[in-house]
């Protein structure tokens, strides 16, 4: 299992869900969370339904998106917008 520095709760592991980003070893992803947070869920109604993910565990998702999306470059063709 490999976790991203600065990011202990974020890890990946090729045998968990396909080695894309979890919850701290959990087969719960990161676009998950994110998804649910997106779709209107609050943090509460998170917690409640998934009772083994800690707040610390979505903010760390919501950290990790916004590293990732700070980080991608894509160069936009002229008109393609």
């Amino acid at each position: 299992m490999v976790s991203v520095p600065g990011f202990d709760r974020i890890t990946f592991d090729p045998n968990v869900m396909g080695g894309r980003a979890c919850i701290r070893g959990m087969r719960i992803t990161v676009s998950l969370v994110l998804n649910l947070l997106a779709n209107g869920m609050s943090v509460e109604e998170i917690i409640e339904a998934y009772p083994y993910l800690e707040l610390e565990d979505i903010r760390q998702a919501l950290r990790y998106a916004a590293w990732l999306a700070e980080e991608a470059n894509y160069a936009l063709e002229p008109g393609s917008a």
